[in-house]
């Protein structure tokens, strides 16, 4: 007799617990019956009752030919997404590359202007 009783309390644990889930994590918009704030306390509080309600009257119901929302992709699923890095990084490549060449051609200039105008502390003292 213990046994079933244990058997029937984890049961309705287990049921109250996935109608508790099932509860918070529908649209607010979609629960039926009564306010999500009713039958979560209901479920918590009278467990087996309020888990059967829960299923039968209260979750939301899939209507076939309904468009539910696009669920959103993750950013290495997303095309959109790596085209955007892709291209800031060609930005930031060519932004690079630019500087670098500029820096190059300031320093030619730079040995030039020496080679065609030495000083006179460039000279070595005799």
């Amino acid at each position: 007799m213990a046994r079933l009783s244990i058997l029937l309390f984890l049961a309705t644990t287990v049921l109250a617990v996935c109608a508790l889930i099932s509860c918070l994590s529908a649209e607010e918009d979609q629960v039926r019956g009564l306010p999500r704030v009713v039958w979560v306390p209901l479920i918590l509080f009278v467990p087996l009752v309020g888990s059967v309600a829960w299923f039968l009257a209260g979750r939301p119901v899939a209507v076939a030919g309904r468009r539910e929302r696009p669920r959103p992709v993750a950013p290495d699923d997303d095309p959109e997404f790596l085209k955007s890095i892709d291209e800031r990084s060609r930005r930031e490549d060519a932004e690079l590359f630019r500087r670098w060449e500029q820096d190059l051609r300031r320093r030619e200039d730079d040995l030039r202007r020496r080679e065609d105008d030495p000083r006179e502390d460039d000279r070595p003292e005799v």
